[in-house]
């Protein structure tokens, strides 16, 4: 089957058609390898606890030094995504991942887990550049919102199916078992990454290493993604705590609020614009992380689940679609790396940070912080509101 050229961002080329055949297998890769991930959420936290005898700051740097190393690596992996194209971005970095975490089990001390997943960081630095580089190369301009929604539906559903998948395969067949399923899916993504359109490229170089488009949408969405990272670093160690022993079912039902949310309201970031759905994403996380804290049974736990997956659903399709019309084509990738620098920094910083907080506190205190943090959102969002609103107009208009 020979698969279409990739449109040019506002030519006939691309009409009005969204779903096509690569952005199937784009999405598949994507499903694929954040299942795969999404093993290690309810996993390594208590691999690094019990068998590492780690503390709150230990997970934290671990779950954390991941996205440390994927964050230095992203402007760099979306140069090349812009000059070599989007191809070996995603093939190249599901094969780092895929070897790496099924390395996980050669990891007997902190140190030498430290150094895997710095080796994974730098996977996930192609692989998420590369993939939500080709996403929006094949996305009408009118519907790139609405493109951002449906790829992150399949990161959201292999974080979905992941957690509980890991807690399974961890408690029947122990953590090597564990890792070993973990690579296996970032192979299989790697297969599915295969048929990745090339995309636009070019010989351009950019002026700085951090593209400007990106700079003040990433700082909202470093603050936004805070109550996240304490959700995704601490539930396996907090729901012990406070009674919980299985946490796998609250993954899911916070990553099915997601896809509910971005299957039937993909286009809500469009039809809002990009402000107004990132107003109501930071409301809504920042009530989670405080309902974390404070309404600590079970049920207060997965209303706090559902809270988090409406501002989650919202802030990176809303925030990723200004980046996109401001950027310049030729640049797209280094955005898209900028961009996602910041989603890196909020688990890469704010892991560690939140960790800190448990260990002089409670891990009610990191969730706390982390709506304080979510809050201050709102502050960096009114410092990019005259530029932005000035240069992309209203997606609702399109």
């Amino acid at each position: 089957m020979e698969l279409p050229t990739d449109p040019q961002p506002g030519t006939s080329a691309a009409t009005d058609r969204l779903i096509t055949f690569p952005f199937v297998l784009i999405t598949l890769c994507t499903l694929c390898y954040f299942t795969g991930l999404g093993t290690l959420l309810t996993t390594l936290p208590k691999y690094i606890k019990d068998d590492l005898g780690g503390n709150g700051f230990s997970v934290g740097l671990s779950v954390g030094i991941f996205s440390v190393a994927a964050a230095v690596l992203r402007p760099w992996a979306g140069q090349l995504g812009d000059r070599k194209g989007r191809r070996i971005l995603v093939v190249g970095g599901c094969l780092i991942v895929a070897f790496s975490v099924a390395a996980y089990d050669l990891a007997d001390n902190l140190a030498l887990l430290i150094g895997l997943r710095i080796i994974s960081g730098i996977g996930e630095a192609a692989v998420f550049v590369g993939a939500a580089t080709a996403v929006q190369d094949l996305a009408p301009a009118h519907r790139r919102g609405e493109a951002a929604s449906y790829f992150s539906v399949a990161l959201y559903a292999g974080l979905a199916l992941g957690p509980p998948l890991g807690e399974y395969v961890a408690d029947a067949h122990g953590y090597k078992t564990t890792w070993i399923v973990a690579g296996s899916l970032a192979f299989a993504a790697a297969l599915f990454g295969l048929r990745t359109p090339i995309g636009v490229t070019s010989n351009h170089r950019p002026e700085t290493i951090l593209n400007r488009a990106a700079l003040k949408p990433g700082v909202v969405l470093f603050l936004g993604l805070m109550p996240f990272t304490a959700f995704s670093a601490f539930l396996a160690l907090y729901g012990e705590k406070i009674g919980i022993d299985s946490v796998g079912p609250i993954f899911a039902v916070y990553a099915g609020g997601v896809l509910l949310i971005r299957v039937f309201g993909a286009r809500l970031p469009d039809q809002l614009g990009w402000r107004i759905a990132s107003v109501v994403a930071l409301g809504t996380a920042t009530a989670a992380g405080l309902t974390f804290a404070v309404w600590t049974d079970k049920i207060g736990i997965y209303v706090a689940a559902l809270a988090l997956s409406i501002g989650q659903s919202l802030l990176f399709p809303a925030l990723f679609s200004a980046v996109i019309n401001d950027a310049p084509d030729e640049e797209r990738s280094h955005a898209v790396g900028t961009f996602s620098v910041f989603f890196d920094l909020s688990g890469g910083v704010g892991a560690p940070l939140l960790g800190l907080v448990v260990s002089l506190s409670s891990y009610r205190g990191a969730f706390i912080t982390a709506a304080g943090l979510s809050a201050l959102g709102f502050v960096a969002l009114q410092t990019l509101k005259a530029s932005e609103d000035r240069r992309v107009p209203s997606l609702a208009s399109d």
